[in-house]
């Protein structure tokens, strides 16, 4: 979840970032906070897979300065930061944006890393010749679309249509999907369309609260079907948690999954499941990366972890994704040694 500008300032109470003098990340941890500081605190991550390693992106660090990036050869042991720049691999000044940097997807397309994230509210596309960054923009600007739009999440399909899935904040946090011009430059404002909003399912806002919330938008295509994953209620709630639905064109129709959601603290033992991306990894598992509360007292800062999925035959004719819980666990820095 992208936070407003009142959740930054919730943010900035519970977690006041500092950066060493060899520019790793720390924190001041307050009382009732997770005590394990191994565990890494990006909330709304990401995980790319190149050339056999993983980069970890997401909101944390010092969100108005950009997005910190871990590194991994094998998904269980992490180093980082390992940014370009101070651990940064997208840094204020080089792209669209001056506060407020969250949920980035970086991805490789023709040569070149581009990453899709939020700043001010609003989405842009950076490229680097490194997943590392700097990612940068010839043209620094944001798409196009009035009012405020988050949670980018960039979709190429089989037909050469490539599908920008994000969030618009009005009537609630809503879901949206727009065609991407060719140089990813921008939208085709005209091809702009409404997925879903969390309305009719009592999982989506179980506060009743008057501003819905869905919102991180993930898309796999299963056996000629768009599946559309996405988290529900406010960030802050206990119960947001994850869920999808399917259609039979990357623009929907879209029928929710009648047992969602799928991840929540009901079967990941923890508070505040969501916001995340699926990933294969070296063996072409999917893996699901999302963030948590740090305890169940303390929403920020949130910590990230991973579980399995699999798509499994259903009734329905329609596969469904089975989340395996007991995959579930955090994503851990390996402690530096001693010189």
């Amino acid at each position: 979840m992208r936070q407003c500008m009142v959740n930054i300032a919730l943010a900035v109470f519970l977690l006041i970032p500092f950066f060493k003098t060899d520019g790793s990340a720390g924190y001041t941890f307050f009382p009732g906070q997770h005590a394990d500081t191994t565990i890494i605190r990006l909330a709304d991550p990401a995980i790319l897979f190149h050339q056999g390693n993983y980069y970890l992106y997401g909101t944390g660090g010092n969100v108005n300065n950009g997005f910190l990036v871990y590194t991994s050869a094998d998904l269980k042991t992490w180093k980082g930061p390992s940014g370009a720049t101070d651990g940064y691999a997208l840094t204020k000044g080089d792209a669209y944006g001056t506060k407020g940097f969250w949920a980035p997807q970086v991805f490789y397309r023709d040569k070149k890393f581009y990453m899709a994230y939020t700043a001010d509210e609003n989405i842009a596309i950076a490229e680097s010749g490194s997943p590392l960054g700097p990612f940068k923009q010839k043209e620094i600007k944001a798409i196009s679309g009035q009012g405020k739009q988050i949670d980018p999440y960039v979709f190429f399909d089989d037909n050469g249509k490539k599908y920008l899935y994000h969030v618009r904040l009005t009537e609630g946090n809503r879901l949206f999907v727009a065609e991407l011009n060719d140089d990813l430059s921008d939208i085709k404002p005209q091809t702009v369309q409404l997925c879903l909003a969390a309305t009719d399912q009592p999982w989506e806002n179980t506060a009743n609260s008057r501003w819905p919330v869905s919102e991180g938008p993930t898309v796999l295509k299963h056996k000629s079907l768009y599946y559309l994953f996405y988290s529900a209620n406010d960030f802050r709630n206990v119960d947001y948690a994850v869920g999808y639905a399917v259609s039979d064109n990357a623009i929907g129709p879209w029928k929710k999954y009648e047992k969602n959601p799928v991840i929540s603290r009901k079967n990941m033992g923890v508070n505040g499941t969501g916001h995340g991306d699926f990933l294969k990894d070296k063996s072409g598992n999917l893996v699901y990366v999302f963030h948590t509360h740090n305890t169940d007292s303390v929403v920020s800062p949130r910590l990230t972890a991973v579980v399995k999925g699999k798509f499994v035959a259903d009734t329905s004719n329609v596969d469904r994704m089975r989340i395996d819980e007991k995959s579930f666990h955090f994503l851990h820095l390996t402690p530096k040694r001693a010189k």
